[in-house]
């Protein structure tokens, strides 16, 4: 549940890379309408009500287009906003607001949805310990943004990529010839790798739960497109051998029952692919 990946690093080749396709060899609009050297301020209106996210990833971006750009930051990442708030005014260059501005709304209309969901369902679920979490069912080159915005919004990152955790899904399973066969050989492959990873295991009956026990070594069986009452078994089984994971399909209609379980976790992909962005526009001030 680490947050490794929002390195400056990363953070700069994300924006550098998002610039790259947007601007190619310049804001043309921009350079030929607004004459060098024009300066003005520019403010960040909100339009919906929800969970503020993307101001520091903002703040990035301004300073990627313009080191000389100044912002006032009134509303932070995590902050609740309302339709008529302001939250940051960013003074300088005009064409270089202009150039940073799409860039930045788009992270901020999008990392905001996903915060405003991911939040209104942390809520929903708050008298359990169930963790929510979200899933790889990210945009290509925007799961940077993505996976921040469900930390911002009160959520867990599940693992980042392919590269950071063992999820034996039911296709491994399947192809490798079982569970017990998909493990075994996993564990083989880590002591010969030298890797410390966690294994997590799907499982989609309670048959395949007691062989994910029985092979050992198992991290966090999933528990995937059960029943409330399947799943409630399930939970019951495993009691402290190993971590729980509910998935498939959760809606606010049943996260709450399916957190009720007992389950350590819910993975949620609409966390991050059926998200509403907020509306949020950067104006000149008059």
């Amino acid at each position: 549940m680490a947050y490794q990946y929002l390195t400056e690093e990363n953070i700069n080749h994300f924006i550098k890379s998002a610039l790259e396709e947007d601007i190619r060899d310049g804001d043309h609009s921009s350079l030929a309408s607004i004459p060098k050297g024009t300066l003005n301020t520019a403010q960040l209106i909100i339009k919906d009500d929800g969970i503020l996210a993307g101001v520091e990833m903002a703040e990035h971006i301004f300073k990627a287009v313009d080191k000389d750009l100044k912002l006032e930051v009134f509303k932070k990442d995590g902050e609740a906003v309302k339709n008529g708030d302001i939250g940051l005014k960013v003074h300088g260059e005009a064409s270089s607001i202009l150039t940073a501005e799409r860039l930045v709304l788009n992270c901020l209309q999008r990392m905001s949805g996903i915060a405003t969901y991911t939040h209104n369902l942390n809520k929903m679920i708050a008298h359990t310990p169930t963790k929510l979490l979200d899933t790889r069912k990210t945009t290509p080159n925007f799961r940077i943004a993505e996976k921040w915005a469900v930390q911002i919004g009160g959520g867990q990152n599940h693992r980042f990529g392919l590269f950071d955790m063992i999820m034996l899904k039911d296709n491994h399973n399947d192809f490798a010839g079982g569970i017990t066969a998909a493990v075994t050989s996993t564990r083989k492959y880590l002591e010969e790798k030298n890797l410390d990873l966690r294994i997590e295991v799907e499982t989609r009956n309670l048959e395949e739960v007691k062989e994910a026990l029985a092979v050992g070594g198992v991290d966090v069986i999933m528990l995937d497109n059960m029943s409330v009452e399947m799943m409630s078994e399930a939970v019951e089984i495993i009691g402290d051998q190993s971590q729980t994971e509910a998935s498939g399909g959760i809606t606010e209609e049943t996260i709450v029952p399916i957190a009720e379980t007992g389950v350590t976790f819910i993975s949620v992909g609409a966390l991050t692919h059926s998200y509403k962005s907020l509306d949020i526009s950067l104006k000149a001030v008059s």
